[in-house]
């Protein structure tokens, strides 16, 4: 059999019990068909970058799967009928990460930290980019612009404009 990671993004006037039934649901549908769920994690409520169908919101959750094709697809199948599902994407992966999914990760190093507005900026490691010394950088020669518009001649005004012929 297969290994994947599932992830599917749910709509955001659900509650998180009524997406912890949908996992349940899908569970289901990989071990009737011969898989397996391994680990479910479930990100919470986000914010999406674009809206998708109405919905600036999503809860994200990720599926490690070990199943084979015709269960993915039947999965698949049945998502896509689903109006609680917005998307879904599922990656074929050699082994399963052992341990939190980075977006898990992210969140407890958050939590360490204290939130975002209590960040130091000597832990940090390198600073960002608008932060860096650019050096002494010496005198610039002028700008020139090579041969564009010399052969026009003066400038004049448009007419309509102030200044301009009437």
């Amino acid at each position: 059999m297969a290994l994947y990671e599932h992830v599917f993004l749910a709509r955001q006037d659900l509650s998180q019990q009524q997406v912890d039934a949908l996992v349940e649901q899908y569970k289901g549908v990989i071990s009737a068909n011969g898989g397996s769920v391994g680990r479910v994690e479930n990100w919470g409520l986000k914010s999406l970058t674009y809206r998708v169908n109405k919905n600036r919101k999503a809860y994200y959750t990720l599926m490690d799967l070990n199943c084979p094709p015709a269960a993915l697809n039947e999965m698949e199948r049945q998502m896509g009928l689903s109006e609680d599902v917005l998307r879904f994407l599922t990656i074929k992966v050699e082994a399963h990460e052992e341990g939190p999914s980075a977006m898990m990760q992210k969140r407890e190093e958050r939590s360490e930290r204290g939130g975002f507005g209590d960040r130091d900026r000597g832990d940090r490691g390198p600073r960002s980019f608008g932060d860096r010394d650019r050096g002494d950088r010496g005198d610039r020669p002028p700008r020139s612009f090579g041969d564009a518009g010399a052969d026009r001649g003066p400038r004049r005004p448009r007419e309509g404009f102030e200044g301009g012929a009437e």
